[in-house]
């Protein structure tokens, strides 16, 4: 019988030891050696590292002239000093440059576009964009739209550029950490966290109300204003803007998806082309509440639809009361034609009505306005017919200039009627746009349809007169 010899565990014992002691080793190692770095990679490290080479610098340098008079302070004989200032004045011209400071955002790398605020280069005459890696480029304005403060610029480098991620501001959530990175007060590449604090804000200027914004509490300075507000993982959810001077810990950006729509007619046509669906609208009181026998007295009266405009193609019809525009109350004409501002041509537009008691909701797709209703338009907003500027209108009128539209007839209870304005009279310009033809005329009354006033410059024989009408 063989004999049975017992087994010898010491080997086993040692092995089980070295292991314990090896993972003991790593436990107590790992945070110096492998896992330190890590820990302090935190997801808005991460996030700041991936979008930092796409914020851009902006800067925009303009010229004020001052002329000076050398000869003050010599106690000279006025008509002397006069002819001296006269004869040297152009020699006597002082300039100084300023620049106003911003931020930007790349967000097609391929063609160059920046994405930032209107006013960051409203006074610009000469723009810089400065990237973090030192390279800097003079860019060109491709649009701008000072009723949603955005604009989108241009420079052209040799190589692709980095451009940011686009995210989705539909779904933000109250209290998500959001980063906002830009150039406060001139310190580049500043980056501020917080949380989103409200959505659809509307923020009251001096002269405008901007509707639909996002609240943060991450610091929004002069400075950031163009540069983007990105959600955890560095996507872009909003464009930062400082418009609102009493803003104490409070931020406010505009919604990406909102700027998506904007960007697109910048980029397009170098303006924003308005959505137009077909109506007018009243303001609606008790007596006219009643009798359409309407619960309250909120929201708009339908007027008018145009048979070939979009919201009679939809259902909407005359008598309809307009309650909201995508969710939001509508109260007054004003707030209508605010909702309706903030949508481009092309857009689909959910409206909910009241008829006969009962709300219906209709989903109405947009369009631009039709030139061909422009006339008609511009008299029902100034009380006035234009003609073109012909060698017969000219004789039979007795205008001389060779550029602008004649009026032909007035309305005499139009307020233009009402100051003194007649049949014979030029309109050489409206706004910023000068009018050359009837073509002009048309693309003006369109394109400031929806402002509260208009400044026209009539021309009278030799004479140019400046007249604010209110719309």
């Amino acid at each position: 019988m063989p004999e049975i010899k017992p087994q010898n565990n010491n080997k086993l014992v040692i092995s089980v030891g070295c292991i314990f002691i090896f993972f003991i080793t790593l436990i107590f190692k790992a945070p110096d050696n492998l896992g330190a770095e890590n820990l302090r990679e935190s997801a808005i490290v991460k996030a700041v590292q991936k979008v930092s080479p796409v914020v851009v610098n902006i800067s925009s340098e303009f010229q004020v002239r001052k002329r000076i008079n050398p000869f003050n302070g010599f106690g000279m004989d006025p008509s002397f000093e006069s002819f001296f200032r006269d004869f040297f004045d152009p020699g006597f011209e002082q300039r100084y440059k300023r620049t106003s400071l911003g931020s930007g955002v790349i967000i097609d790398g391929k063609r160059g576009f920046i994405l930032t605020n209107k006013h960051v280069i409203v006074k610009g005459s000469t723009i810089t964009v400065g990237l973090k890696d030192g390279r800097e480029f003079t860019a060109q304005i491709v649009g701008a739209d000072p009723d949603s403060d955005l604009a989108v610029l241009r420079i052209s480098a040799k190589k692709v550029l980095p451009a940011i991620e686009m995210g989705n501001s539909d779904d933000l959530m109250i209290g998500e950490t959001v980063i906002a990175i830009g150039n406060p007060f001139g310190f580049s590449n500043t980056v501020t966290t917080g949380v989103i604090s409200a959505k659809n804000r509307s923020i009251r200027t001096d002269d405008m109300v901007y509707h639909d914004f996002i609240q943060t509490d991450a610091s929004i300075n002069p400075g950031n204003s163009g540069g983007p507000l990105l959600n955890i993982n560095g996507a872009l959810i909003g464009i930062n803007t400082a418009i609102f001077a009493k803003a104490q810990g409070i931020g406010f950006a505009i919604p990406i998806n909102k700027a998506k729509r904007i960007v697109a007619d910048l980029i397009r046509y170098g303006e924003v082309i308005p959505a137009w669906i077909g109506i007018t609208v009243q303001d609606l009181d008790t007596e006219l509440a009643n009798y359409l026998k309407a619960p309250t007295i909120k929201g708009v009266l339908v007027k008018k639809v145009e048979n070939t405009g979009p919201a009679f193609k939809f259902g909407v019809r005359e008598g309809d009361i307009i309650v909201s525009i995508a969710s939001r109350n509508i109260h007054s004409k004003m707030d209508f034609e605010r909702s309706m501002s903030s949508f481009p041509a092309g857009e689909t537009i959910d409206i909910k009505i009241l008829r006969n008691g009962k709300t219906e909701s209709f989903s109405v797709k947009s369009s631009v306005f039709p030139k061909e209703l422009a006339l008609e338009l511009a008299h029902r907003l100034l009380g006035i017919s234009v003609d073109k500027l012909s060698a017969k209108n000219r004789k039979i009128f007795k205008a001389y200039p060779k550029e602008g539209v004649v009026i032909s007839d007035l309305n005499r209870q139009s307020y233009l009627a009402r100051i003194g304005v007649r049949p014979g009279d030029v309109i050489r310009q409206i706004d910023d746009i000068s009018l050359k033809n009837i073509d002009d005329f048309k693309k003006a009354i369109i394109k400031y349809r929806q402002k509260k006033s208009l400044v026209l410059v009539l021309q009278r024989e030799d004479q140019l007169y400046n007249i604010t009408v209110k719309l």
